[in-house]
């Protein structure tokens, strides 16, 4: 275990229980979430579809169907 891991548990063994919970609780879902995320882009399907929508949105780009993102608008 890194030393900033080791840091991160020890600061939350300080927390409430139910702090601790849900903090464990945001982890676990965090790590599932990334091993589906790297199941799905390991199959070769995905490589065609990123691909194809790469293709479709830069195709609207220069389409001028698209706009600058502003992050204060999310």
């Amino acid at each position: 275990m890194t030393r900033l891991l080791e840091e991160a548990f020890e600061r939350a063994s300080e927390l409430p229980q139910e702090e601790q919970d849900k903090f464990a609780r945001f982890l676990l879902d965090e790590l599932d979430a990334e091993r589906r995320w790297a199941e799905l882009f390991s199959r070769p399907e995905s490589e065609d579809l990123l691909e194809r929508l790469a293709d479709e949105a830069l195709s609207e780009h220069r389409a001028g169907r698209t706009w600058p993102l502003k992050l204060e608008d999310l």
